[in-house]
């Protein structure tokens, strides 16, 4: 199991944003080349093959990466990956790194599950009370659930805030059978 390796590795780069202050760059640059990555399967043998020397990858990377206008943190991040044999954990270091990230920097991602889809004020809204309710800065992802009848659900992490109208249903039914 590689997740502890994988999270060190992500905190490491982690560091190295928020010291340069650089981390929406660094973010962006990681999520990039781990995108070509998972799409190029011609890559992903070049930098996993144990018989290629390290320098080798490491000038792919280079032209890789000022081709992708990546950040020197990003391309630096890959040549250590690349040293150390570690290429295969990219896809697993990327979301370690987010979540690291986001730690640091007091951010939590939800999610938000609506009947219908919200107009933006119904979304500034929303982020505004969820960012009150938890003290930390929230960047939402929003969809559309056409089998909710109404309201919405809303997950912070592992925390669900159940605003749907089916939940209130199930709750006023619940308390009419307890009177």
């Amino acid at each position: 199991m590689n997740g502890p390796v994988a999270r060190r590795y992500a905190a490491a780069l982690a560091d190295v944003a928020i010291e340069q202050n650089q981390a929406d760059a660094i973010k962006a640059g990681l999520a990039s080349f781990v995108q070509a990555y998972s799409e190029s399967e011609d890559l992903r043998n070049f930098l996993e093959t144990p018989g290629l020397d390290p320098q080798t990858k490491r000038r792919a990377i280079g032209k890789i990466a000022e081709r992708m206008e990546l950040p020197a943190a990003v391309r630096n991040f890959l040549w250590i990956i690349v040293d150390h044999r570690r290429t295969e954990m990219l896809r697993e270091i990327e979301p370690a790194f987010y979540e690291e990230l986001n730690a640091r920097l007091g951010i939590a991602e939800a999610e938000v599950i609506s009947a219908r889809s919200l107009s933006d004020f119904e979304k500034q809204e929303l982020l505004a009370a969820l960012e009150h309710r938890t003290g930390k800065k929230i960047e939402a992802q929003f969809r559309e659930d056409k089998d909710l009848l109404g309201g919405a659900v809303v997950r912070v992490g592992s925390t669900v805030y159940d605003g749907s109208v089916r939940e209130q249903l199930s709750r006023l039914r619940e308390q009419l059978e307890t009177e």
